[in-house]
């Protein structure tokens, strides 16, 4: 025999029973684990959450419906185990904050663009319904319904009390918002508006098409249908109109665009952004910032409110943009997102539109190193909004703002100088 020999073999075979016996522990340890945050998560839906419950009007058929057979998924991220303390993020060794132009990659713009094109004529009598109603244009409803759940294709693979019952068990950070959401799931059972079994959801917890968490669904989703059922999982004409009646809700005008592409002149500083800066969209034409294309700013637009944005500074392209961008940012919390929206909606409209602007080869800095600069133009008294590591309008101004009085060429974006300029 060669190789190993028989001892060899045999201790071979020795060590391979250990790490049998060792998985094993590992097994039995893990699923005794799972147990015991199985009966504690059972024990604070009763002596915790349910006392909350009773008190907004649930009844015990509604709650115990809601939770049969439902246990902690662990899977889920942002979770904290019973007894331990939130883990504190490691020094960052990975570039977090890329170029804003990913966000609009054309494997991700272009199937929403089509699909929007394609269902546009589809459902051309529902979306002129909804919008002589609710005054948001179909285009805007389509790009988000696309975004969102791929107009539907997206499965809402989860139990929305098992997400949601997890999340506000065992969320390192968002604990009582899961619970605000749990006890408004509970609200939709217990009004008829859906059987335990229907609400399905995302990962986050979101339901249906229009991804909306459900307060969201309490407040904004409709029944548009007539079929006397609120269904924004199956039905497009009942998630269309939910989408637009949120969008109302948070102040959509009818009538008026999401904004424009334009061309910021030199001696128009990038400092001026911002929802809170806003004048005439006829002023800013008289400092010389231009549609982009040679196109004049509509009529109806020139006596009317808008406001300079540049996502990625003197990098990228810019916007005068109207209130109703920042009604798109209701929906997601991002500049990127309502432009993703407001563009991809000009493309189901008028076809395949891209931005005119390059995006600059930026980014590739730690959000750890981009935190650290916003701290220090705190420290010299500047508004960042929040030292989070994501740029912001108000630490991009705040940015010009600092170059400009240091003499330097207003660019309105981080990069590897600044950060260290900064330090």
């Amino acid at each position: 025999m060669t190789g190993l020999g028989r001892e060899g073999v045999r201790y071979a075979g020795f060590f391979g029973l250990l790490l049998q016996a060792a998985a094993l522990l590992l097994f039995f340890a893990a699923s005794a684990s799972a147990a015991k945050i199985d009966d504690q998560f059972r024990a604070w839906l009763q002596t915790d959450l349910w006392p909350e419950a009773a008190a907004k009007g649930i009844s015990h058929k509604t709650f115990d419906a809601a939770f049969d057979g439902v246990k902690p998924n662990l899977k889920l991220p942002d979770l904290v185990m019973p007894g331990e303390k939130p883990k504190i993020p490691k020094v960052q060794h990975q570039a977090e904050f890329g170029s804003p132009g990913a966000y609009f990659a054309e494997k991700t713009l272009a199937p929403v663009a089509s699909g929007g094109r394609a269902r546009a004529g589809q459902y051309a009598s529902t979306l002129a319904a909804i919008e002589k109603r609710y005054g948001v244009p179909g285009p805007i409803l389509l790009a988000i319904w696309g975004r969102e759940t791929g107009y539907g294709a997206a499965k809402m693979r989860y139990d929305a009390f098992e997400v949601l019952g997890t999340r506000a068990f065992l969320s390192a950070t968002k604990r009582a918002m899961y619970r605000t959401e749990l006890i408004a799931a509970l609200e939709i059972v217990q009004k008829g508006l859906e059987p335990p079994g229907a609400m399905k959801a995302s990962w986050a917890g979101a339901l249906g098409q229009p991804q909306f968490m459900p307060t969201s669904f309490l407040k904004h989703a409709v029944d548009f249908d007539g079929d006397g059922r609120i269904d924004i999982w199956t039905s497009v004409p009942d998630t269309l109109a939910s989408i637009a009646n949120y969008l109302v809700h948070y102040g959509w005008v009818r009538g008026r665009d999401w904004g424009f592409e334009v061309t910021v002149p030199a001696s128009v500083s990038c400092s001026l952004e911002g929802p809170d800066r806003g004048r005439k969209i006829s002023d800013w034409a008289k400092l010389g910032i231009a549609r982009v294309g040679g196109k004049s700013f509509p009529s109806s637009e020139a006596k009317a409110e808008g406001f300079l944005m540049m996502p990625a500074g003197r990098y990228g392209p810019a916007f005068i943009v109207t209130p109703n961008f920042y009604v798109l940012k209701e929906y997601n919390t991002s500049d990127l997102y309502a432009l993703f929206i407001g563009l991809s909606a000009d493309r189901i409209a008028h076809g395949d539109r891209r931005f005119s602007a390059e995006w600059g080869a930026v980014g590739g800095l730690y959000r750890s190193d981009i935190a650290a600069m916003q701290r220090a133009l705190e420290k010299k008294g500047y508004d960042v909004g929040s030292p989070d590591g994501l740029p912001g309008f108000k630490t991009r101004r705040s940015i010009g703002d600092w170059q400009e009085k240091n003499g330097l060429p207003a660019t309105c974006f981080p990069d590897e100088k600044l950060v260290k300029a900064l330090k």
